[in-house]
């Protein structure tokens, strides 16, 4: 049974995996959903820790730590807090319970296919199915592994803002079959097929995947995984978070190719367009493009929140460019478009995103920490928050706390297009930290991923400077200042809105580098 559990605003779709509330769909950790759907079952009584792990862990040893994350996601997700406890009730040595007013509803597993929106002739856009992945292997048991891969992909990709993802009740219909992609496309009205397969051998694990445009039948992308198994439920987890970081990108510059060619571009496909360039990188080109996209996007459609999260984006990344004097004014720009997106998508991940950014740079880093911290409770697997909480820690003087969200970064997303950008926030802690030596080793790692990215040129520059090697110095400076000419010292202390002692004494430290250096004092 496709059964529907309404509570207070919201409605939990068990084929679906989706939790709504109203039209909007709010984006929650898979473990979170099981955690959610199981308290719900069981809402009638108590459930005890020791059950909810069988129930929802499959008896996986799981930490008081990891338990207390989960209910602490699930409660977020539904509105409640660990202080209010309105829906979900926590009884101390006992256990927990949904204490609020559910309806429930059951209907026909098949309507999720007939249930998808149709635009003309052609399927909705961001609309993919993830196919179930081949297991090539020779043990049959393995299968449960493979089935977990595609449901819980099927849930992460369900996270990018605008999609539509098929529900692995419907795709399993294809399971063990030979099947045409464009057919698929047309039985379940979808642009993007995902398809896979999956071999053990030994300690090996092999995994293949293609994303295929299901229109015309063309490859678009494909990747290989390969490692050594060492815990398969852990590296189900791994596989599908790097798959679901690179896999949300691989759809966007499909869906900006498409409305390249595209004679009557709507809302939509122009936003797409200013995605896509903004996710080029961050040179005036690449702003100023992103920009007039964007700004097209909201005069189609003035409540499009994707676009205006772009916008703020835009605001943010021209306001610590250190290339203009009116900073401020574009991050308090970039603040009002993007609390006007709270305002329609309170959950919105990418909207907490870009508003713990602008916190960063104004002198409230505590708060974009705790910003962070609420992306990761509604999307654990959200690459680029975790890389985000260890540049706000650098701001708040922690710096030695951040190489190890950057590790955890890389290590859902390591061929993740802002790869440049973490490498550079682990160069600039360790110069604050004084270790010289590893500031020039991950700022040299951010050059070569990205040698269009001034900045990291510049504290290149700096930490050279400061380790007496002038001529380096000087030779990295003149290549960030050819990249970006309006960079002086005045300009980068005066972008820098902190109080905190261990953060300022840093920031000295990087100003009389990049005097050493040549740096031009403005």
């Amino acid at each position: 049974m496709h059964l529907l559990y309404s509570f207070s605003d919201f409605t939990l779709d068990t084929e679906r995996r989706e939790l709504r509330r109203g039209a909007e769909t709010i984006p929650v950790a898979p473990q979170v959903f099981d955690l959610l759907n199981y308290l719900i079952r069981n809402r009638q009584r108590v459930v005890s820790k020791d059950e909810l792990i069988a129930g929802v862990w499959n008896g996986r040893i799981v930490s008081d730590a990891a338990l207390t994350t989960r209910i602490n996601g699930a409660r977020c997700a539904i509105g409640d807090t660990g202080e209010k406890q309105d829906l979900i009730k926590t009884l101390p040595r006992k256990g927990f319970r949904f204490v609020g007013a559910v309806q429930e509803a059951g209907s026909s597993a098949t309507e999720t296919v007939g249930s998808v929106k149709r635009t003309g002739d052609m399927p909705p856009r961001l609309s993919i199915v993830v196919l179930p992945f081949a297991n090539l292997s020779d043990d049959r048991e393995q299968d449960y592994f493979v089935d977990g891969v595609t449901e819980n992909l099927t849930t992460d990709l369900s996270r990018i803002a605008g999609s539509f993802v098929i529900a692995p009740n419907s795709a399993v219909s294809y399971k063990g079959r030979a099947v045409d992609v464009r057919q698929v496309g047309r039985e379940l009205n979808v642009r993007y097929a995902l398809e896979g397969s999956v071999q053990r051998s030994g300690k090996r694990l092999r995994m293949n995947v293609q994303l295929i445009d299901a229109i015309s039948g063309h490859h678009l992308w494909a990747e290989r995984f390969e490692k050594s198994v060492v815990d398969l439920f852990d590296m189900q987890d791994e596989i599908v978070s790097r798959l679901a970081n690179m896999l949300g990108r691989q759809l966007i510059e499909a869906e900006a190719r498409r409305a390249e060619r595209t004679l009557h571009p709507d809302a939509m496909d122009l936003y797409f367009q200013g995605r896509a360039w903004l996710m080029k990188g961050f040179s005036p080109e690449c702003v100023t493009q992103a920009r007039s996209f964007f700004e097209r996007s909201l005069e189609c459609d003035p409540g499009n929140v994707e676009a205006m999260i772009g916008l703020a984006n835009v605001d943010t990344a021209v306001g610590t460019s250190f290339t203009t004097d009116d900073g401020p004014a574009r991050l308090a720009a970039a603040e009002a478009m993007v609390n006007r997106a709270l305002s329609i998508r309170p959950n919105r991940t990418s909207a907490h995103l870009a508003r713990g950014w602008v916190q960063i740079f104004t002198n409230r880093a505590a708060q974009a920490v705790r910003e962070f911290e609420h992306v990761l409770a509604l999307d654990s697997n959200m690459a680029s928050a975790h890389a985000a909480l260890g540049f706000a820690k650098f701001y708040m003087g922690r710096a030695a706390e951040t190489e190890g969200h950057i590790f955890e970064a890389l290590r859902l997303s390591p061929r993740d297009i802002e790869v440049y950008q973490w490498a550079s926030f682990v160069g600039v802690a360790k110069l604050q930290l004084g270790s010289d030596v590893e500031a020039v080793s991950w700022l040299r790692r951010s050059t070569e991923a990205n040698r269009n990215f001034p900045l990291a040129h510049l504290l290149l520059a700096a930490v050279l400077g400061l380790s007496g090697a002038l001529d380096e110095a000087r030779t990295a400076a003149k290549t960030g200042l050819a990249l970006n000419s309006g960079f002086t010292i005045h300009r980068f202390r005066t972008a820098q809105q902190s109080d905190n002692p261990t953060f300022l004494a840093g920031l000295e430290r990087a100003c009389e580098g990049f005097r050493l250096a040549g740096v031009p004092e403005g």
